[in-house]
């Protein structure tokens, strides 16, 4: 009996370590490099959690996160506000030579409405899908890229990496609503100026395709409204010049030339970011009535808004003359105003555009780091919309736009936004070569530069 129970103590201890043997294969511990991924992409859910869109972005809840984390990475920090609840948060690593211009690497914490309905996950609860897709508004535009900055600058400070050039990161607000009150601001100030910065990286797109994609520059918005005028009639009269005639002209005929710089892009003789656009973005006119419109009454004013994206490439002054010509004409009782008109050069009359050959030694660096970390690259392009670079290189300054995510769709601004965790974790990859190539360089033949001298 005594040897019998040994028996089947012995039996019970062996299935023991065998259960334990097969649960060890089943949920294996992870492994340092699993638990590190884990961690980067929890801080990334919890920063996308942060509710900062427009128009009522929780600026000091993503302020408070943004600095822990910068504690955490010993990095200087500096809140700025020019107008008051705006906060603009400056960090800095600092380099070993402080006489050698600087790098900048900026972002925006503030993103775009959402539609709950029409989202299959809420826009900001960062949930991650059986495909390792992280749904989030900013998934994209552009909170990805600011953590990214921050995780490769984590990577390169736990390797023991010193930077020759200081890192400067920028989180800003209100670039969702034209950034007037944050980075325009920062980049006419003293505090700018003092960060002697030489070279600027800035949001850009995902690419659907394997090639990540670079742009040296960005189409300029011009808002534009036009207004017509003419006496008023029955609506059974047929006369000549009504306000609604004359902007029905007006429409029509912007309606060829957007049709002419379209068919560019549908023959792949041009880029999106090459031809000028124009979309209509309202209609106004006729007379109100209490069940909705007066309709035997054709009105005397009449006006329509525009949405005008133009290249640093082509002349803008000949497409103003074609406004005052054929698109608003004085003789057909027309008028237009621009709500907001961009200038397509920078202080010194040049075009907004960052050079890309071998006068700018950043875009060559850029290019290398990106393929050092396994990265492929597209033609250089020119944004189809409007960024904060564009107040870099108003001032003269080299910007390039670029968001490391290939292999997705563009879902900025759309419903069910989101970034692969795979993608998301190259990126960050990618910007710690780039980080530093950037911060490591110096001018062949020179121990030091200033920004000046470059």
């Amino acid at each position: 009996m005594e040897k019998l129970c040994n028996f089947n103590h012995q039996f019970i201890i062996v299935n023991l370590l065998l259960f334990s043997s097969l649960l060890s294969l089943t949920n294996p511990t992870p492994s340092p490099a699993q638990d590190e991924q884990s961690q980067i992409i929890s801080r990334f859910q919890e920063y996308l959690r942060i509710n900062t869109s427009q128009p009522s972005p929780n600026y000091k809840k993503s302020t408070q996160f943004i600095l822990s984390l910068a504690e955490s990475l010993s990095l200087e920090t500096q809140v700025i506000e020019f107008v008051q609840g705006k906060p603009l948060v400056i960090l800095k690593w600092p380099g070993s030579d402080l006489s050698l211009p600087s790098i900048l690497l900026n972002s925006h914490t503030d993103v775009v409405p959402s539609e709950r309905s029409k989202w299959d996950y809420h826009p900001f609860g960062a949930h991650i899908d059986d495909n390792g897709n992280i749904f989030a508004r900013g998934s994209q535009d552009m909170k990805c890229v600011g953590m990214q900055y921050m995780e490769a600058v984590r990577r390169l400070k736990a390797s023991g990496f010193q930077p020759k050039r200081s890192l400067y990161l920028s989180f800003v607000p209100d670039e969702e609503i034209g950034g007037h009150d944050g980075l325009e601001k920062l980049a006419q100030s003293d505090v700018f100026k003092n960060m002697n910065v030489d070279i600027v990286l800035d949001e850009g797109l995902a690419s659907p395709n394997e090639n990540y994609r670079l742009f040296y520059g960005e189409r300029t918005p011009w808002w534009l409204v036009i207004k017509a005028t003419g006496a008023p009639g029955h609506g059974a009269k047929l006369y000549d010049n009504s306000a609604m005639e004359n902007l029905f002209k007006s429409i029509e005929s912007i309606r060829r030339f957007r049709a002419s710089q379209f068919d560019l892009v549908k023959a792949g003789l041009k880029g999106e970011g090459e031809v000028i656009s124009v979309n209509m973005a309202f209609l106004k006119a006729g007379t109100p009535s209490p069940t909705g419109f007066v309709m035997n009454l054709q009105p005397s004013e009449a006006e329509a808004g525009f949405d005008i994206r133009i290249p640093p490439t082509v002349n803008a002054e000949s497409l103003e003359k074609r406004i005052a010509e054929e698109w608003a004409p004085a003789s057909r009782n027309m008028s237009f105003e621009f709500k907001q008109k961009g200038s397509t050069q920078d202080y010194r009359g040049r075009p907004l555009l960052t050079a890309i050959d071998r006068s700018n030694p950043w875009w060559a660096l850029l290019v290398e780091a990106i393929k050092k970390a396994n990265g492929k690259i597209g033609k250089p392009e020119i944004f189809p919309a409007a960024t904060d670079s564009r107040y870099f290189r108003q001032q003269g300054l080299r910007a390039i736009g670029f968001s490391p995510m290939a292999n997705t769709p563009v879902l900025l601004h759309d419903h069910n936004e989101f970034l692969n965790q795979a993608e998301y974790l190259k990126g960050i990859d990618i910007y710690e070569s780039i980080i530093k190539a950037y911060t490591s360089y110096i001018p062949p033949g020179r121990d030091s530069l200033s920004r000046d001298e470059l």
